[in-house]
């Protein structure tokens, strides 16, 4: 054994790092799609030679808790046989992927001739084939219904095209220029990896290299460790729900208990949802990945993002259960579910750790999919996830229009969607009075809406937090709930939060995201910054005296204190 040298270290471990971002930033630079290049809803991480993720990029890091189990799959279907210019690629949930458009892209990398680890790309491919475009419907009631399920399979075989599986899955998807560019983007950006480690290796040498990985490792799970040992030892639970699944409105709960021993975690997800009928069931690999992420958001920030903080966290969640389900259900749609495994994870650390914990955020991004045809037959598809806000925080306010941690996305671009399909966005912006009232308050949520330009197109609407609101903590107040509309000539109706159906020329869809849930009493909130959402029409004066007690002088913005403090009475009363 090399003793550990804690510079090498340092700089190994933070080489890593930058190696990791230079494959992400590849991914950015090359890819074809907007899902991928603009949204930027994908990933990327390096394992070593036994699988084991050392590093992972700044980018969806709920992907990437899956990667164990994916990688698994791989080593148990090729083991010994893969070789240098080898690129496996995978999708199937049921085979160690989360959704079909989500395919995993694993690199092997060889040093002199020896397997020293794993340059890993997961992108979000814009369709992948099925009933609808965009293969990403929450009403498809099995797995056969969403698209062309990709079993681990290489597409590179030493360096060579598998022209098989290349045209399976050209005549399978509807566009698949940006779908085989993407791949192309992933193979880019896995050679990058593949080549920087390989300069790292040799720098050190491998008997080295691997020791310093290792102990990579062994360090994240015992920093990790050492934080959760000073947690309050106990069992601590909590609820949070998801509207319907579309097909009956029964709320579908989704109940964590966290257990903490020493240092380790539990984490039990009995009475859970059973599983749906909806595509909304998320598998178990993509429920660990949440709850992992979970975790680690919580965890002192200087812990190495690796797998190592995965050692002390085992999670249980029943078999088939929206959280584990098995065979053929759907699971196109379960980012949603994910993103309730998030609120109520956090929800339960919120009593064990409550100085680390922001209120609920929007909810997890809207997903708006449109798809159809050009006048000259040529298809085209919007997969558009609309990210709102964060939470207020122990100490201060949460953020406006920006994606919430468990995301890590971004809004595509107006000028994007216009220019390459035929929808106009005619309304994008922060609603005013969507927040959630607090001592500090949460993000405000995003208005979106797009017509149709086109004769005709499919539309699937996934939004979620219609019927019950992001939480506050803390004596906190909820946020505004989601809303969603369809104009049409003129007509204005409300439309239900998870929909399919056509979508007509110059038919207008609207939807309002959710805000985010406060953080503190709001009568304790400063003064000053209610004044200033004010000026920055965030929140209204009337707002501001129903859920802050604020009057203010008729005709201007100061404060009536005699006024005010008659009403702040009032309401500290009503409270009490």
């Amino acid at each position: 054994m090399t003793t550990i040298d804690p510079i090498t270290f340092a700089v190994i471990k933070n080489a890593l790092d930058s190696i990791v971002d230079e494959v992400a930033y590849t991914v950015l630079r090359t890819a074809r799609s907007e899902i991928v290049k603009d949204v930027m809803d994908y990933s990327a991480a390096i394992c070593d030679a036994e699988g084991n993720m050392i590093a992972q990029a700044k980018t969806i890091a709920l992907h990437l808790g899956a990667v164990p189990e994916a990688m698994a799959e791989v080593k148990k279907a090729f083991g010994d046989a893969l070789y240098e210019g080898d690129a496996i690629i995978l999708n199937d949930p049921y085979q160690g992927g989360m959704h079909l458009p989500d395919i995993f892209m694993f690199t092997p990398i060889f040093v002199d001739e020896t397997l020293e680890g794993f340059s890993v790309v997961i992108c979000h491919h814009t369709d992948v084939g099925g009933r609808v475009p965009g293969s990403n419907a929450a009403d498809s009631t099995e797995i056969f219904q969403e698209g062309l399920r990709i079993p681990v399979l290489k597409y590179l075989d030493k360096g060579v095209v598998n022209h098989a599986l290349h045209a399976i899955i050209e005549r399978n998807v509807r566009v698949p220029d940006r779908v085989l560019g993407d791949l192309k983007a992933q193979i880019a950006a896995c050679h990058v990896g593949a080549r920087e480690m390989t300069k790292l290796i040799n720098k050190y040498g491998q008997n080295v290299a691997r020791q310093y990985f290792a102990e990579l490792l062994d360090y994240a799970e015992r920093m990790a460790c050492e934080d959760i040992r000073n947690w309050p030892d106990g069992t601590y639970k909590f609820t949070d729900y998801i509207d319907n699944d579309g097909f009956n409105d029964d709320l579908l709960p989704i109940s964590v208990a966290i257990t903490v021993a020493g240092d380790q975690l539990i984490v039990d997800y009995e009475g859970s949802s059973p599983q749906v009928a909806a595509a909304l069931n998320a598998t178990k690999s993509y429920t660990n990945s949440c709850t992992y992420l979970s975790v680690r958001c919580v965890l002192n920030g200087d812990i190495p993002n690796n797998q190592g903080i995965f050692r002390c966290i085992d999670v249980k969640a029943p078999l088939a259960s929206i959280l584990n389900p098995v065979e053929p259900a759907a699971c196109a749609a379960r980012a949603l579910t994910g993103y309730r495994v998030m609120d109520a994870m956090f929800g339960a650390l919120a009593q064990i750790v409550p100085e680390r914990v922001p209120a609920a955020g929007e909810g997890g991004n809207t997903v708006v999919a449109i798809g159809g045809y050009k006048p000259d037959r040529t298809p085209f598809i919007i997969v558009d996830m609309i990210c709102g806000c964060w939470g207020g925080r122990p100490d201060r306010d949460g953020v406006d229009g920006i994606t919430n941690p468990s995301q890590n996305l971004s809004n595509t671009p107006i000028e994007v969607l216009e220019n390459q399909h035929p929808i106009r966005i005619e309304d994008y912006g922060f609603i005013a009075d969507s927040c959630g009232a607090g001592k500090f308050r949460g993000g405000l949520g995003v208005r979106r809406s797009y017509r149709l330009l086109a004769e005709e197109a499919s539309l699937q609407l996934r939004s979620d937090r219609t019927k019950i609101a992001p939480y506050g903590l803390a004596g906190g107040e909820k946020g505004r709930m989601t809303r969603n509309w369809l104009e049409d000539d003129g007509n204005l109706k409300p439309l239900a939060g998870k929909v399919t159906m056509p979508f007509h020329k110059n038919q207008l869809i609207i939807h309002e995201q959710a805000g985010a849930g406060g953080f503190g009493n709001p009568l304790e909130r400063d003064s000053e910054k209610i004044i200033q959402d004010i000026l920055d029409e965030k929140i209204s004066t009337e707002f501001a005296r129903d859920k802050y007690g604020i009057i203010l002088i008729e005709n201007k913005l100061e404060i009536d204190w005699p006024a005010t403090n008659i009403m702040r009475a009032q309401m500290d009363k009503k409270d009490g």
